[in-house]
């Protein structure tokens, strides 16, 4: 029943016009957004998008780190398939020959360009952002990215400038006068406008780099004044002056708390933890002088933390915005497909830790909003207005949308016989089917539609990730949460149903490349319905054995066993 409503759709939905598509992946946003309803979030450029859209509610990410997300999601193939999980190995040269995204729509006759960060750059990417392979024109990088890391970030005018986490500037004293998410805006909107008039559709991707650490953005977005122009900021500053009350700042640091309670729950193991690495070397984090693993950073901090996060949000929305309207000056809008989503999400002293690099809610659940010239379109007789979908998606499923909505769908992958993989890892090649350009997540085409109609359409039973450990206990050397390859030695398998959260962690061995789930390390159960936030582990509780028993196997079965009615693979 599934396949032949599934293909009806596909079918009515592809005879319209075809498309142009716009992908813009934002670099570690969590759901920080107001259309997701979080009160913290002053985001009114990505609401205008969200206002003609399917807004997807739960969508999450494969592995809460950027270069394996980004190949997951770019090649449709989850982190076990590609069996890359750090940022050291391409998967062309030490897996398979995958298509991706970009390349199977350059092969059907699409213009695709990167601009920004799309793939991860560097050995993920073969330091050419998988070129020529995906890209029709070279991939753009901002040259002031060089000087990210500069120590630039003045705390207050006694103390020299430095490598900070918190990083507020004004643009005009940076180098270059610019920052990269500026000259990626840039970059875009000329690509725009070269293809404005040409009759090739394109594949566009646009990578925006923060909220991504350190938080560097033109301290003007902790403001409301950044909605007005430069020439009046000086008589809106005296006015603000006058009348604090009526031109009160978007993120004052006043309204920010960090989550209660601010602690690692009591009866989760170690390994799920991670000690957020990358915000130590940061001078401002350095200076608290922590103990490493468990000191806390402190709530006076951890406010700062979440004010510059949000802070750079509203300036990568501003961006987003400016982007849309160019859209709409070159008459391309209303031809062009709008998907906004992020590699992963962020944790904001969640379980009194910060960063990505676990298997929680927070690190996996990422923003994904589809804005289709197909709403609209009176075949389908599609209303235009914004419609929040709850059913459970993950990121593997943007390439099959896009390839559908392309008219060029792609299978669903088949599934390769377990023997032959572990022989074929015993034997140092690479084992993969003849057929690679194929799908390990479905088309959202069919829960659009199913949402336009308002009808209820049966859906996956679980959204399911991972993340790589070196060890239990958390260490310094080797990353606890970059691992290398050769470092793992555990593995945390998760699932998300409607109510459910459940994590395994298994004994992995990098050289056979597969789990021991006869070696089972730890485990966490979390019930949604009561406890959102997964701060109480009920693993424990007795009455929770069946239902363990029965996630787990959900789990070790894996993504096909949860796919809606009886799909072919």
């Amino acid at each position: 029943m599934f396949l032949i409503l599934y293909s009806m759709i596909s079918i009515v939905w592809c005879t319209a016009q075809q498309h142009n598509f716009l992908l813009i992946i934002v670099d570690d946003l969590r759901p920080a957004l107001e259309c997701y309803g979080d009160k913290n979030a002053y985001t009114p450029n990505i609401n205008r998008l969200a206002e003609n859209a399917a807004v997807f509610s739960r969508a999450y990410a494969q592995q809460a780190l950027c270069a394996p997300s980004r190949n997951s999601f770019l090649t449709s193939k989850r982190p076990d398939s590609l069996q890359l999980y750090d940022f050291y190995s391409y998967w062309r040269k030490d897996v398979g020959n995958f298509t991706t995204l970009p390349q199977h729509l350059k092969n059907s006759g699409y213009v695709t360009k990167s601009i920004g960060k799309v793939f991860h750059p560097g050995i993920s990417s073969n330091h050419s952002d998988d070129s020529p392979y995906s890209w029709t024109e070279v991939p753009f990088h901002p040259y002031t990215e060089k000087y990210k890391d500069l120590p630039v970030c003045q705390t207050n005018f006694h103390i020299p400038p430095a490598q900070n986490l918190v990083c507020p500037v004004k643009v005009s004293s940076m180098l270059n006068k610019t920052l990269p998410d500026m000259e990626i805006l840039k970059e875009a909107k000329h690509f725009l406008q070269t293809v404005a008039n040409d009759p090739t559709p394109f594949f566009l991707a646009v990578g925006f780099q923060k909220p991504h650490i350190p938080f560097k953005y033109p301290k003007k977005y902790l403001s409301k004044l950044y909605l007005y122009h430069h020439l009046w900021q000086i008589v809106f500053n005296i006015v603000r002056n006058i009348y604090k009350e009526y031109f009160s700042e978007h993120h004052p640091l006043r309204k920010f708390k960090v989550p209660d309670p601010y602690e690692w729950p009591e009866n989760v193991s170690s390994i799920a933890y991670n000690p957020w690495i990358d915000l130590r070397k940061r001078k401002d984090i350095e200076s608290l002088n922590l103990n490493f693993p468990w000191e806390r950073i402190p709530n006076s901090f951890g406010k700062l933390i979440m004010q510059s996060y949000y802070a750079a949000v509203s300036y990568i929305d501003d961006l987003i915005g400016k982007l849309i309207d160019r859209l709409d000056i070159l008459s391309i809008r209303k031809n062009t497909t709008i998907i906004l989503t992020s590699d992963h999400g962020w944790s904001l002293g969640e379980h009194a830790v910060w960063a990505k690099y676990s298997n929680y809610d927070v690190a996996l659940r990422v923003p994904l909003i589809i804005s289709t010239s197909g709403i609209g379109d009176s075949a389908l007789n599609l209303p235009k207005k914004q419609m929040v979908i709850d059913s459970l998606v993950e990121l593997v499923d943007i390439f099959p949308t896009i390839a559908d909505l392309a008219n060029i769908p792609i299978p669903i992958c088949r599934n390769e016989n377990e023997n032959e993989r572990k022989n074929a890892t015993r034997m140092k090649r690479v084992f993969t089917r003849p057929e690679l350009v194929c799908s390990e997540g479905v088309s959202l085409v069919p829960l659009i539609a199913a949402a336009i109609k308002q009808e209820l359409l049966p859906w996956k039973k679980a959204a399911f990730g991972q993340y790589p450990r070196p060890g239990i206990k958390p260490s310094m050397n080797p990353n606890s949460d970059e691992p290398r390859f050769k470092q793992i030695k555990a593995m945390g398998y998760t699932l998300r149903t409607d109510r459910y959260r459940y994590t395994a962690w298994l004994k992995f061995n990098p050289q056979t490349r597969v789990p021991n789930w006869n070696l089972l390390i730890a485990e966490e159960l979390y019930d949604h319905e009561m406890d959102k936030n997964e701060n109480k582990n009920l693993v424990v509780f007795p009455r929770y054995q069946k239902l363990k028993e029965t996630l787990r196997t959900l789990l070790k079965r894996g993504w096909r066993y949860a796919l809606p009615g009886k799909m072919d693979f």
